[in-house]
């Protein structure tokens, strides 16, 4: 080995270790922030329910629809220039898309004939009055055929300071909402069909069919968004929320009810390791949270928030809990859940339309490559922060953009998973790879049950 060489050694094994310390570092602090998230509302003191063992609940028969993280972004506030596209490609929505995607899904669900539908949440891309209105106006298509609707605000909703026009290479704020308007603008879709509200927040108690309660909770964080700085994307109660949920329990015990839940922000981790990498789409302190509901004899809930189609059960001792995740109506493919409960039974099934929005044309298929691309783009950002190369790093963000896609659509095989050569990589990439592994293997392990087309048995 000559001098030049030897120098050349002895450079690279300095510049890899101090990237491993400054990786190191990184991912502790990314822990310990991640325990902060998730553990602040730990504080919480709920109150369970000790009798949920004895009590066997009936559910009345039921027929209703989810969608959610419709997103609906009107064109008029900017369609082209540079800040649209990075906005755009930043994400795996498709924007431009979503007015007709709304109204598309909001004819095959009048067609179903079922009784209601739930939205839990980001019903705007970024809460901007114009886009809620016409939110709003498309939803009353339901309400005049006779389908009652009940949405809860996602992070996005309320207090957005992202709420902007787009022009050229710039942008421009516009007109956002607070938690009043939003109650007003959606009074027909939930808050003026209320049988309990809760004062310190969106939450609230509604009856879809006699003898079943919706629990819609409000968890999101839009009185802690301040301007011109980004919008808090967990999400997490208060004592007084959670003791008022608690009465709502305890009132629908009295009166002999079953209830269900709909929120936002997840009620559990749809792949393991996703409290790790993205605690913000859960609720904090999930594990307890769903206990406590579970504890008051609310048994499964509709989620929005992560656009992953999922349904994932826990168990509490003498009780259980099933998250019913929805993927989002703006990315592919584009899903909606019919519900049906009949004698004790929850039937779910699921129908993606992103193929026949625009029958013999490439917008599925387009719709498809876009999240994969767009899922790329944010871990290629991520790898090149740790000095991964460039080869290595299409190699990996391939395999990510495969698994996000996978685990969108649901029914996730591990099986089809494709195959890194780990051989082809550096040793550098080969280490951080090693480090991220559970991501990707967490995305393409399916938890339990399967995610669409599904019986649940109630007992």
């Amino acid at each position: 080995m000559t001098n030049i060489e030897k120098i050349t050694s002895k450079i690279y094994i300095i510049n890899m270790k101090q990237t491993l310390i400054r990786t190191i570092v990184l991912l502790s602090v990314t822990i310990f922030c991640g325990t902060i998230i998730c553990g602040c509302s730990k504080s919480i003191r709920y109150d369970f329910n000790k009798n949920q063992a004895s009590v066997n609940l009936r559910y009345p028969d039921a027929s209703f629809a989810v969608i959610s993280d419709i997103h609906i972004y009107s064109p008029e506030l900017g369609s082209s220039g540079s800040a649209f596209e990075k906005v755009l490609h930043s994400d795996r929505k498709l924007l431009l898309s979503s007015i007709e995607l709304l109204e598309f899904a909001i004819n095959e669900i009048i067609a179903s004939g079922v009784n209601f539908v739930l939205i839990p949440g980001d019903l705007t891309k970024d809460g901007e009055l114009v886009n809620h209105r016409i939110a709003a106006e498309k939803l009353n298509a339901l309400t005049a055929a006779g389908i009652a609707v009940y949405v809860i605000p996602g992070n996005h909703d309320v207090n957005n300071p992202d709420a902007f026009r787009f022009t050229g290479d710039g942008v421009e704020p516009v007109a956002t909402i607070t938690a009043d308007d939003f109650a007003q603008i959606y009074g027909n879709f939930g808050y003026n069909a209320a049988i309990m509200r809760d004062s310190n927040s969106l939450s609230y108690a509604a009856e879809p069919v006699p003898g079943l309660w919706l629990l819609a909770i409000d968890a999101n964080r839009y009185r802690e968004n301040v301007p011109e700085k980004h919008p808090h994307v967990s999400g997490r109660i208060n004592q007084k929320t959670a003791d008022w949920i608690a009465e709502v329990g305890r009132e629908a015990a009295r009166q002999n009810k079953a209830v269900m839940a709909m929120m936002h922000h997840g009620f559990v981790e749809s792949w393991k390791g996703k409290a790790k990498l993205h605690p913000e789409y859960l609720i904090n302190d999930f594990a307890n949270f769903t206990r406590f509901l579970s504890s008051w004899n609310i048994r499964f809930g509709f989620s929005g928030h992560y656009h992953a189609h999922d349904v994932t059960g826990v168990e509490f001792n003498d009780t259980y809990f099933y998250d019913i995740a929805t993927g989002s109506l703006v990315t592919s493919p584009c899903p909606l859940r019919y519900i049906q409960i009949k004698n004790n039974a929850l039937d779910i099934r699921s129908d993606f339309i992103v193929e026949r929005l625009h029958p013999g044309t490439d917008f599925a298929r387009n719709a498809d490559a876009f999240v994969k691309a767009t899922v790329k783009l944010e871990a290629a950002s991520v790898l090149r922060k740790f000095r991964v190369r460039e080869y290595d790093i299409e190699l990996i963000t391939d395999a990510v953009g495969d698994a996000f896609a996978e685990h969108y659509r649901g029914n996730e095989d591990p099986l089809l998973s494709p195959l890194i050569v780990r051989s082809w990589l550096s040793p550098w990439g080969r280490f951080v790879l090693k480090q991220q592994q559970y991501v990707i293997d967490g995305l393409w392990q399916d938890l339990e049950p399967l995610d669409h087309n599904i019986t649940i048995y109630l007992f």
